[in-house]
């Protein structure tokens, strides 16, 4: 039995941010059921390719972007603009431990399907709401998406190259990362509002905002700008507080070197033979050596390029400096440690093909995530 194998979700959300929330939530037990318009369902099924085989390897309808957020979920389809199925909605709602939803703010409020309306009929209801900017404020009623809040939030002003190099400018991160934290953020939200009601007994709404994740989540570089009111810019692959914590070129290709402190920039010197900087002034901690990162990096660089690149990460690894390759994909699976982790499982698809999906990273010892099922069909059950 999953940790939350007592709950049951209402999952009214669509895309990724709350799909990701609810498949957490039904990885770790909780009973999913997703709602879905009759005409076309989630809008993510149709965004391909690639799409799934079926077991003669042809082509279904079913994309993988549906599949990598909707699994151990129940898919049901209702029309929320009849009687009917709002009806419907709402005996599902009166077994329900947790509604999800990303409406826009107040659209489902003409169904009654509102945290105001909801929350007198069903007090212990758990309301979770994801929108673009949340339920208040000057932009609460605008349409929000992950690549938009990406570059209103700043996380794209600090992605990407330096200006003056080839290839400068802003860029966004290479997955719907403020979808994905979103979707985190959501998940901890319920889960304390879950805690919360087993002392009081009431439910309570749950607001998340992506820009409000987006802010949150600048981390380091906005506390470099609200603590040090310094505006971050764009350093690439360097980090703005740690040198040396770079990608560099060796003579056939690119490694990662991530120093985090100065013992480990100490052996570094040794395993590069540079052992006359350990006693450079410039170079002595981490605070001078981010003054002096435009001194000390070509020196590091210099010497990197006169070996391969797994020839410097086995020395490095031996010396016990935390370095790696940067790994495409199909790497990443192939990986022995991500192997080992359980990160690539495979499932039965109602399709009657077979799925491989990343696998869910938290390991409970006692409560362990199962995988009962890959992503339903549309309305598979509905009956």
């Amino acid at each position: 039995m999953g940790a939350l194998s007592h709950l049951k979700v209402l999952d009214l959300s669509r895309v990724l941010a709350g799909p990701w929330s609810s498949q957490i939530l039904a990885d770790l037990g909780a009973e999913v059921i997703k709602v879905e318009h009759p005409e076309g369902g989630d809008d993510t099924r149709k965004w391909g390719p690639p799409f799934l085989d079926d077991v003669e390897g042809n082509a279904t309808s079913e994309s993988a972007y549906f599949i990598c957020t909707n699994r151990n979920k129940k898919s049901v389809c209702i029309d929320m603009r009849t009687e009917q199925g709002q009806q419907r909605l709402h005996q599902l709602i009166a077994e329900s431990d947790i509604l999800l939803e990303n409406f826009k703010v107040g659209g489902l409020a003409k169904y009654g399907l509102d945290y105001a309306s909801l929350s007198q009929l069903h007090p212990r209801l758990i309301y979770c709401s994801i929108t673009g900017f949340g339920q208040t404020g000057p932009y609460k009623d605008r349409p929000g998406y992950d690549f938009l809040v990406q570059a209103m939030g700043g996380l794209m002003s600090v992605t990407g190259l330096p200006d003056g190099e080839p290839g400068a400018g802003p860029q966004k991160v290479g997955v719907a990362l403020t979808d994905i934290m979103t979707g985190l953020y959501a998940t901890i939200g319920i889960l304390a509002a879950l805690a919360d009601r087993e002392r009081t007994g009431q439910g309570q709404q749950v607001d998340l905002a992506l820009l409000d994740v987006t802010a949150a989540t600048l981390a380091n570089q906005a506390s470099n700008y609200l603590v040090g009111n310094q505006v971050p810019g764009r350093l690439g692959n360097a980090h703005p507080n740690i040198v040396p914590y770079q990608s560099f070129a060796t003579a056939d290709g690119h490694c990662i070197i991530a120093v985090g402190n100065d013992g480990q920039f100490q052996r570094l010197l040794e395993v590069l033979g540079l052992d006359h900087l350990k006693s450079d002034v410039r170079f002595t901690t981490n605070q001078l050596r981010v003054l002096h990162r435009d001194e000390l990096i070509p020196l590091l660089q210099e010497v990197l390029l006169k070996q391969g690149k797994w020839q410097w990460l086995a020395a490095l690894e031996q010396a016990k400096v935390p370095a790696g390759p940067i790994n495409t994909i199909d790497e990443v699976f192939a990986d022995p440690q991500i192997q080992a982790r359980d990160m690539v499982v495979e499932l039965p698809h109602e399709s009657g093909g077979q799925v491989k999906m990343a696998g869910n990273p938290i390991k409970l010892s006692r409560t362990p995530v199962e995988y009962k099922n890959s992503a339903p069909l549309l309305g598979q059950h509905s009956r």
